[in-house]
């Protein structure tokens, strides 16, 4: 079973608004247009998705989420690296993240934890950072250029 993975659309909204909530990740700051977004289109429609918000020259990875089904395929993996890719290509230096059950799978993607400290301004008045991730979510960065 393949997935295609593809920018999101509006028609998307629905289905990657459900499979972030069956997962319980954050809705909050989830835009009906779903700017940022990426879909893994697969029989039925969207099995994975992710986003990059942009702040300047820093991004945001937000909403990874794999149906279960798919996972340990490395769908997640090629949502994650497909989004970096498009962050890299508009100009994006820095990419953060918040997670309160990945902290050890977003290492192999370049990532290390970092301080709250480290956070611009415009990032850290972000939706995710203004409560729809709790406090005690790990905060993770990526140089990007860097493996």
């Amino acid at each position: 079973m393949t997935a295609v993975l593809r920018p999101a659309t509006v028609a998307d909204h629905s289905q990657v608004t459900a499979l972030l909530a069956r997962l319980g990740l954050p809705l909050a700051g989830v835009s009906s247009t779903l700017d940022g977004f990426v879909v893994a289109e697969g029989e039925g429609g969207v099995v994975g998705t992710a986003a990059m918000e942009h702040y300047g020259t820093v991004g945001l990875l937000r909403s990874v989420a794999v149906d279960p089904a798919r996972r340990g395929t490395g769908l997640g993996g090629s949502l994650v690296e497909y989004v970096l890719g498009r962050a890299g290509a508009a100009g994006i230096n820095d990419v953060f993240l918040l997670t309160t059950t990945a902290e050890r799978y977003f290492p192999r993607h370049g990532f290390a934890v970092a301080s709250r400290e480290a956070v611009p301004a415009a990032l850290a008045a972000s939706e995710e950072f203004r409560g729809a991730c709790p406090a005690s979510a790990v905060l993770m960065r990526r140089r990007l250029g860097q493996p």
